[in-house]
């Protein structure tokens, strides 16, 4: 038999079977933002009825364990209206966290803040980053980067606490691992391991050089991965030594590379539903932020890119010393457009430079940039590096003060926009935290302080593998959890 449905607005012929009415099963299992993606919609929907892709009725089948040769579009009634609606973007998507430090965690705290289901596998006594930089007790570091998160402990060096993994893995859509080379092979939780128990995992592998290549064996952190990639060389004054960035580069934004693959991977096994292995190197990802700074160096028949220090873009562009002459007394300006030019003059008060034939043109300025830069130090330094901020900016010129770190806090502009936020936490009362960088329309993901170790058991172990209080009890006696 065939029934003839409407399928988001477009006619199918599907099969259904004699006697077996599911159509109302699988509808009730429907979200709104199931209209965007109407065949990833309909498997989960049919996963959660009960329903297989022929319309027969399963059993004991785990939603991503298996998937058809062939994808058929099931009978679902639409459209489905998504006006209005405000939800969390990766509503349904669940994430195996076994990653310690930054790039890892900065991974999923990012798919956390979108509004997946992350859960941290961490061994007893709480992954590195808890101990790190926590001198007064406060594990600032680690709040950081594992907001929207909960947490079980479990203890992988045992066969017991592997097993716990390997059985969570069958409910879990991705599982993501920054561990050290070769590490995941030893406790045969490796992509060929989990792939064996769940082949429509998305396995997330972040390295410091990749898995191939002479120094694939390497130990790396964020740093080394920045001076691996030119980083360190573009860095510094021109007559100094290379300097290391302030920033940690490498891990946060190797592990906001790695959220953005494995977002890709979810939308292409939503299609094929095939799982697939994610390879991230932070030596490559670093490299992704030479190609503006270092773009001299392309020419490989020429010389290195030199240093330039505090100089990038037209004449004037340089960091220029304020008021009260503190360590971070300072404002930067750009103004290296001729309409900057312009304005600049202007707000010095010095209409005389925007008549002097020396500065008249880019290659002017560039040429006698020197004696620009005295002219702009001058009228800075008779201000502080806020006043000389609104002032610049105000008339169109690109500058911004030199913030250190109790600035960013205090920046009127994030606290406006609620970007700085104290979060209420189980143990300190309140955590500091930076929200996240983006702002979706329609996704509504609170901010959430990181899970304190072990919280989650009876969320995590009970409700996914079905232990009983006594399981729980036990295994803890046995030093496998937390």
């Amino acid at each position: 038999m065939h029934g003839c449905t409407t399928v988001l607005g477009k006619e199918h012929t599907t099969p259904t079977m004699p006697g077996e009415d599911t159509g109302d099963d699988v509808r009730k299992h429907l979200r709104p933002m199931d209209a965007f993606d109407p065949p990833a919609a309909a498997a989960r929907a049919r996963a959660a009825a009960g329903v297989n892709w022929h319309g027969r009725r399963t059993t004991g089948c785990r939603s991503g364990t298996t998937r058809p040769t062939r994808r058929a579009l099931p009978s679902v009634v639409a459209p489905i209206s998504t006006e209005g609606v405000t939800m969390p973007a990766l509503d349904g998507m669940r994430v195996l966290d076994f990653t310690q430090y930054e790039a890892g965690p900065s991974c999923c705290q990012y798919l956390g803040w979108l509004g997946a289901d992350v859960v941290k596998v961490e061994p007893p006594g709480g992954e590195p980053g808890r101990r790190t930089a926590a001198g007064d007790g406060k594990a600032q570091y680690y709040e950081n980067y594992n907001a929207n998160k909960r947490s079980v402990v479990v203890d992988v060096s045992t066969d017991a606490g592997r097993d716990l993994v390997r059985r969570l893995v069958t409910g879990f859509d991705v599982f993501v691992e920054n561990q050290g080379p070769r590490v995941m092979e030893k406790l045969t939780l490796d992509p060929v391991a989990l792939h064996a128990i769940n082949p429509a995992l998305i396995y997330t592998r972040i390295k410091g050089y990749g898995l191939s290549g002479p120094y694939a064996e390497y130990r790396s952190f964020d740093m080394l991965a920045q001076a691996a990639a030119g980083l360190f060389s573009l860095t510094g004054s021109a007559d100094g030594p290379p300097v290391r960035p302030g920033g940690t580069f490498g891990d946060t934004a190797t592990g906001a590379h790695a959220a953005m693959a494995i977002l890709a991977a979810y939308v292409q096994r939503q299609r094929t539903g095939q799982g697939q292995v994610i390879e991230m190197s932070m030596h490559e990802v670093m490299t992704m932020f030479i190609r503006t700074t270092g773009l001299r160096g392309w020419d490989l028949e020429g010389p290195a890119t030199p240093r330039i220090g505090n100089k990038l873009g037209g004449s004037p562009t340089d960091m220029y010393a304020c008021t009260p002459f503190g360590p971070n007394d300072y404002v930067y300006v750009m103004a290296g457009t001729p309409r900057m030019w312009e304005a600049l003059c202007k707000v010095l008060d010095r209409p005389d430079l925007l008549a002097d034939p020396r500065f008249a043109h880019a290659a002017g300025r560039a040429e006698h940039e020197d004696l620009l830069n005295v002219e702009v130090a001058a009228w800075c330094r008779t201000k502080t590096k806020h006043e000389a901020m609104t002032l610049l900016a105000d008339a169109g010129i690109a500058a911004s003060a030199v913030m250190d770190t109790h600035d960013v806090f205090h920046d009127p502009h994030l606290l406006a926009r609620d970007f700085v936020q104290e979060v209420s936490h189980p143990l300190y009362g309140t955590v500091l935290l930076l929200d996240k960088p983006f702002r979706l329309e329609k996704s509504d993901v609170p901010l959430q302080a990181a899970p304190v170790l072990g919280a989650d058991p009876d969320s995590v172990l009970a409700a996914e593998l079905g232990l009983t209080t006594h399981d729980l009890a036990a295994l803890r006696d046995d030093g496998i959890i937390g």
